[in-house]
């Protein structure tokens, strides 16, 4: 797994993407939403049989034995750390692949290397097992065994599991972990009738991942590539090592040090709490299986990327909060029925407050998950080791701080509380702090020009819009003709603007300088799309005027039945034939930045479509320039520049512009 990075044709995803002849791709968010909500039927059904398997390994062990088997199958979990970073490094690999023969080198390689670490790992823990079993108060060290063939087992499955992520097979990868649970859930129920006891229970687990092993496909399988194999980063190995041991430390090492610390039946008793804090985990990582790959193999620009962040923040959110509410409003008496009366406290009700802390808990903690792995599916992210870090002090918490089993899980809490902030400082900073904007050749600007000018022209390509079909016949001579001298005309024609367009000009800085330019064909690189709806759907994240063009270009003609698309199609007629408005308004910082098209998309891409020199002779283009236009939302969209918009919109949602052209008709008459 470890040496220099010799992956070839490491070429950016949006050369990938443009070279590759596919069907219509789907948006990030597409993606995202569509292996979430995959992987979260497929975690629903895991976490059901998960508490059935626990909840009957609880019934039929009582407490002690339901402690032991849940304490080697912790052990298990602990060792995830290597599973997952094989798993993780795969998908981001195989994401990037440009091609068949490049996916199966990267699986090749990491597979290999995956068995060599999982028969060693196993090896260790047979020679170490009497301390193991020693340590942890297990009756018999053979249970430590069986976790060593489990082991061997469970390394490699990550990287199979990793590749069918990496291609993005949610549906199989979702199918493999439901196999997973099943297997385990029909072993503990087989082997303990046949009086296995803990053993059982724990063999039913190591079946599982066999099983899962070899049933996880698709998969590349062994050919002559996979001799040759590839060598993979050294820093993302160390990475994933990093991020993953500090996880699995803080999702399972408690449980470990609660069977050391408590006697056996406190903690089976929260041995059977974890199992909640281990579905909010499973299913938050649903978000995150389907998030990494997308945002490894998409080539998005900054403002979608945040979007694809900002969604899977709010899908893990939305799945805490329904699981808390869930374990709120479910009787006291159903736990008890459940767990059995071995499992009841002297307040029952506790049991249940414990729950719901524990939950919350692990769900804060998933919500830190998603922005470390969505930095590491971008770059080698330092917040792995905030996370390695802030697991060595959740152990040392609980070593001074373990008098109650509520004391254990408020250590938790407190911890990831403090590392989500510290996480969500650089985040929002980031969003109220605009990147640096790239550099370009300077605008030839040919004459400065007004505000009422540009809100004329503005008002002109509006006009024929709904909005203004009870004013048209009274008011067209002053918008088609219109006298710039007449402080009444422009003040009417702003009133007739502000009908339909007052959110987006109030945006603009008051500062703002109005100028006509002329540009050529290199400036059509710097002039991009503001992510509308439509737009976002088609630009995939790259909102540059030249790159959305081209996907519309290939998409045009194979998707008759989609309306925007036919609706540039006949645009691009009009403008051939000059039937369209001529002015084109840009918005940008300055005259070597980029620009973003205020007013003219639609008939922009179609002149683009007809042929790419049209869009600059049949086009006047007026640009506002301002040093403060990254603090307007229709130039930079973040969290600061829309808290301005929503806030400009409760200030005038009292202006009407109907009453003011209603007084500028009662004075002529």
């Amino acid at each position: 797994m470890i040496g220099a990075p010799k992956l070839v044709n490491n070429t950016s995803s949006d050369i990938a993407i443009a070279d590759r002849p596919q069907p219509p791709a789907r948006t990030l968010k597409a993606q995202l939403l569509g292996g979430s909500l995959t992987l979260l039927a497929g975690s629903g059904l895991v976490g059901i049989t998960n508490l059935v398997y626990n909840v009957a390994t609880a019934r039929l062990l009582g407490p002690t034995g339901f402690a032991h088997a849940t304490a080697v199958y912790t052990m298990l979990m602990l060792m995830s750390a290597i599973t997952l970073s094989f798993q993780v490094v795969c998908a981001k690999y195989v994401a990037k692949g440009t091609s068949d023969e490049e996916k199966t080198l990267v699986f090749a390689s990491l597979h290999r290397s995956s068995w060599f670490a999982g028969i060693a790992l196993g090896l260790v823990l047979v020679v170490f097992q009497g301390v193991l079993a020693a340590y942890l108060n297990l009756p018999d060290p053979v249970l430590i065994s069986f976790l060593a063939l489990g082991t061997a087992f469970y390394i490699p499955l990550g990287v199979r599991r990793g590749y069918i992520q990496g291609i993005h097979a949610f549906g199989p990868l979702a199918v493999n972990f439901v196999l997973e649970g099943l297997v385990r859930l029909g072993g503990v129920f087989l082997l303990i009738a046949l009086g296995m006891g803990v053993r059982g229970a724990v063999l039913a687990s190591v079946l599982a991942v066999i099983v899962a092993y070899f049933a996880a496909l698709p998969s590349p399988g062994i050919t002559s590539l996979s001799f040759h194999g590839i060598s993979i980063s050294f820093l993302e190995g160390l990475q994933a090592i990093v991020f993953f041991l500090g996880q699995t430390v803080i999702n399972n090492f408690d449980i470990v040090l609660v069977k050391h610390f408590f006697p056996p039946d406190e903690a089976g008793l929260y041995a059977a709490v974890a199992l909640v804090g281990r579905l909010v985990n499973m299913c938050a990582w649903s978000v995150v299986n389907s998030m990494f790959p997308v945002s490894a193999g998409a080539g998005a620009d900054e403002h979608e990327s945040a979007s694809v962040l900002f969604t899977s923040l709010s899908l893990v959110l939305l799945i805490l909060t329904v699981l808390v509410f869930g374990l709120w409003i479910v009787p006291n008496f159903l736990w008890r029925v459940l767990f059995g009366a071995h499992f009841e406290m002297g307040n029952y009700g506790a049991l249940a407050s414990l729950l719901i802390l524990y939950a919350i808990s692990t769900g804060i903690y998933s919500l830190s998950s998603v922005i470390i792995t969505y930095e590491m599916s971008r770059k080698i992210a330092n917040t792995s080791w905030l996370q390695l870090a802030f697991s060595g002090v959740l152990v040392f918490g609980i070593y001074a701080f373990h008098q109650t089993l509520r004391q254990v899980v408020l250590v938790q809490l407190l911890l990831v509380l403090a590392m989500l902030a510290i996480l969500l400082i650089p985040l929002f900073r980031q969003q109220l702090n605009p990147s640096v904007l790239p550099k370009y050749n300077r605008l030839r600007l040919s004459r400065p020009l007004s505000e009422e000018e540009v809100i004329a022209e503005f008002l002109r390509s509006e006009f024929h819009h709904p909005e203004f079909s009870d004013y048209r016949r009274e008011f067209e001579h002053l918008v088609t003709h219109p006298d710039l001298t007449s402080p009444r005309e422009n003040a009417l024609r702003r009133a007739l603007l502000f009908l339909r367009r007052g959110p987006m000009w109030r945006e603009l800085p008051a500062d703002t300088k109005w100028f006509e330019v002329e540009l050529v064909a290199e400036d059509l690189t710097r002039i991009r799309f503001f992510p509308r709806a439509h737009w976002r759907r088609i630009a995939q994240g790259n909102f540059y005027l030249t790159e959305v063009v081209e996907r519309i270009r290939v998409r045009v003609e194979d998707s008759p039945g989609d309306d925007f698309l036919q609706k540039l199609r006949r645009l691009r007629d009009s403008v051939q034939e000059t039937l369209v408005n001529p002015t084109v308004l840009l918005i940008g910082v300055d005259d070597k930045g980029p620009l973003t098209i205020l007013d003219g998309n639609h008939r922009v891409a179609a002149a683009m479509l007809a042929q790419p020199s049209t869009a600059l002779t049949r086009f006047q283009f007026i640009c506002g320039l301002s040093t403060e236009m990254s603090h307007c939302c229709w130039y930079s969209t973040n969290v600061n520049t829309l808290l301005r918009y929503f806030k400009n919109l409760v200030r005038y949602i009292s202006y009407d512009p109907e009453s003011d052209i209603g007084r500028f008709q009662e004075s002529d008459s």
